[in-house]
């Protein structure tokens, strides 16, 4: 495929997440499938729920496009993945139209996970050769279902993911071609990258439709194996920095609930992004203060596949900390007070 034709098809993703986002918000009002309010919610009115389901629609189709007409290894990969995606929205969907339990949510997340890493298990190693084989695989099936939740639990504020998603979905583009990886792992991320931010047209404050766990769940999903299949080709050092805010603003804070024998898994606003919003702070000037750290964050990763590792691993700490006391710098106690709502 040419440059020519690989911005066509990434606009082709753009305008088709755009629009099958506004059909989606359409149809979701028609039927009355809403985000009510609870304990995690930054929102005070019920809005729709599950545009994901035109992301994940488009992102799927796109990466499939791409799958067929690439050499049989990363055919198969991709289309496995593609497969698991899928079967991870319909299992999402499910659950945010009825709820499903936390041992079966887990239970297909791993289901999905081992098939993709069954299907790739000659592709090397995705801890830079520290571990035995055996252990390798297990801890990326780890890391990868922790990185699922971790995805689904982030969003919680207008615009953040489709932040995310996109950031890491160019990060991986910009990893890919200073590699010198060619044009099929580049567009991988640029597609995705494109489809959330057709969404996220939609989702930015004041946000008019939600991903749901149909988009979020999935989502993390493919942009998990991007990160990985990086670390797979030997940029470990750029898979680690590009979801660093993700992992550290989620572990700590699960963490401590954890400690003080709090249920992790229950729904909460104590995210530090979550208490920057409770403390006066508009939805976009937090989804846009995380922006602009992935920029950093991006520039740190290529930075890393270079070849300047220490510095790029530094540079990161150094970015996702002050992210992170920037935005507990007003911080509430831990009681949830309410949130300032999203404007309607």
């Amino acid at each position: 495929m040419s440059w020519p034709s690989a911005a066509a098809y990434v606009i082709a993703a753009l305008v088709a997440s755009f629009a099958g986002t506004r059909l989606a918000l359409w149809a979701l009002g028609r039927r009355a499938i809403l985000d009510h309010p609870n304990e995690r919610s930054s929102h005070v009115t019920p809005k729709p729920r599950g545009a994901g389901l035109a992301v994940i629609a488009v992102v799927i189709v796109a990466w499939g496009a791409l799958g067929t007409g690439a050499p049989s290894f990363e055919r198969t990969a991709i289309l496995t993945v593609c497969a698991g995606a899928f079967g991870l929205a319909a299992l999402s969907f499910v659950d945010d139209l009825k709820g499903i339990s936390v041992g079966w949510r887990l239970l297909g997340q791993f289901a999905a996970v081992a098939a993709v890493l069954a299907a790739t298990a000659e592709r090397g190693s995705y801890f830079a050769g520290i571990l035995p084989p055996s252990l390798d695989l297990l801890a990326a099936a780890v890391v990868w279902v922790w990185f699922i939740n971790l995805f689904n639990f982030m969003d919680g504020i207008d615009g953040i993911a489709g932040v995310e998603t996109a950031s890491i979905g160019f990060g991986v583009t910009c990893a890919a071609l200073l590699a010198g990886f060619g044009l099929l792992p580049a567009l991988l991320g640029l597609t995705v990258a494109a489809a959330a931010l057709g969404f996220l047209w939609w989702n930015w404050e004041p946000a008019k439709v939600f991903l749901g766990d149909v988009g979020s769940v999935p989502l993390g999903f493919l942009l998990g194996w991007l990160l990985l299949d990086l670390s797979a080709r030997g940029l470990w050092v750029a898979a680690a920095i590009l979801p660093s805010y993700y992992f550290a603003d989620a572990t700590i804070t699960l963490g401590r609930r954890a400690l003080r024998r709090a249920p992790v898994w229950r729904a909460h606003r104590e995210h530090f992004y979550q208490r920057a919003v409770r403390s006066g702070r508009p939805h976009a000037a937090v989804a846009g203060t995380i922006l602009i750290a992935n920029v950093l964050l991006i520039a740190l990763a290529c930075l890393g596949t270079v070849g300047w590792t220490i510095p790029a691993l530094l540079g990161a700490a150094v970015v996702v900390g002050a992210l992170v006391l920037h935005l507990a710098s007003d911080r509430q106690p831990d009681n949830d007070a309410p949130a300032p709502p999203a404007a309607a």
